[in-house]
C-alpha cells in the first residue's frame, strides 16, 4: 500500500496526480488526512481522506507521499506520527516520495545529504547535505523528489517506476497521451 499523507494547505494535483497514476498501475493507494477526515487543499478545495493519521498503521507500506503546498508541509513535518512514519519507511527501505516544499522535510532530518535531489526553487536551502538537481524530477535510492505541481504527473510515474518498473511507467505515460 502507498499512503499518500494530505494536511490542511496541500497543493491539491502533487498528492492526487500520483493517487491516479499509482492507481492505473495498479497499485493500491490511501490518502491519511494528517489534520482530520477532510483535508482541505491549499486552493481551498476539501478532499475526504481514507484514514486519519490516528488510522494509519505502517504493517503495510510500499511507499510514502508528501505533497507540497503551504502551509501543508509545515502541516506535515509539525505531525509526529508523520516524522514517525519517515522514519519507520527509512528504517525498512521503503520509498519516501516528496514534491515541492515537502523534500525540505526530508532535508531537515538529513536524510538527503549526500543524496541527489530537487524541490521547489527556495527551498534549496532545507535540502542540507543534498547534491541539488536542476532536474524536475529525482530518483535517488529510495528517496523520490520533485519540484512542484507542473511535474506532479513525472513525479508519480517516477513512484510508479519505483514500485513496478519503468516498462508500467512509460505505458502509463502512453495511456495518459503525456510526453
Amino acid at each position: 500500500m502507498v499512503y499518500v499523507f494530505l494536511a490542511d494547505g496541500f497543493e491539491i494535483i502533487e498528492a492526487l496526480a500520483p493517487v491516479d497514476m499509482l492507481t492505473r498501475a495498479g497499485i493500491s493507494v490511501k490518502t491519511v488526512g494528517v489534520t482530520g477526515s477532510l483535508a482541505k487543499s491549499s486552493c481551498g478545495v476539501p478532499v475526504a481522506c481514507d484514514m486519519t493519521i490516528d488510522e494509519f498503521d505502517f504493517y503495510d507500506v510500499e511507499a510514502i507521499v508528501l505533497p507540497g503546498g503551504m502551509p501543508g508541509t509545515l502541516n506535515l513535518e509539525n505531525n509526529e506520527q508523520v516524522q514517525s512514519a519517515i522514519n519507520n519507511a527509512v528504517s525498512i527501505d521503503v520509498p519516501v516520495c516528496a514534491i515541492c516544499a515537502a523534500p525540505s522535510i526530508l532535508g531537515h532530518k538529513g536524510l538527503l545529504s549526500g543524496k541527489e535531489a530537487t524541490c521547489f526553487p527556495g527551498f534549496e536551502e532545507a535540502l542540507d547535505g543534498a547534491i541539488l538537481s536542476d532536474k524536475y524530477v529525482v530518483t535517488d535510492g529510495n528517496f523520490i523528489t520533485a519540484r512542484g505541481a507542473g511535474v506532479c504527473i513525472d513525479f508519480g510515474l517516477a513512484i510508479v517506476a519505483k514500485l513496478k518498473g519503468d516498462d508500467v511507467a512509460q505505458t502509463i505515460r502512453q495511456q495518459i497521451q503525456c510526453q
